[in-house]
């Protein structure tokens, strides 16, 4: 999969791929944590939140793969 999926990817839009493929488990992880040590509840829109913003972080902070591939609404550009 990673290899087909890395290969297809336009080059600019690689460096993304890469970003998200590390932001995602990682978020999901976190959100796990919490559920488990913290007793929060599960949320997947709560989740996708913290992805989004997340993501927008790293963009600002200079992962450029990021911010080839991330909507212009999301205001990281």
């Amino acid at each position: 999969w990673w290899r087909t999926a890395r290969h297809d990817t336009p080059m600019p839009m690689r460096k993304g791929l890469v970003s998200v493929t590390l932001l995602v488990p990682w978020m999901i992880w976190k959100h796990r944590n919490d559920c488990v040590f913290n007793r929060v509840q599960p949320s997947t829109s709560d989740l996708l939140t913290k992805i989004k913003d997340e993501a927008a972080l790293w963009a600002r902070a200079g992962a450029l793969g990021l911010r080839a591939i991330l909507p212009q609404t999301w205001d990281v550009h």
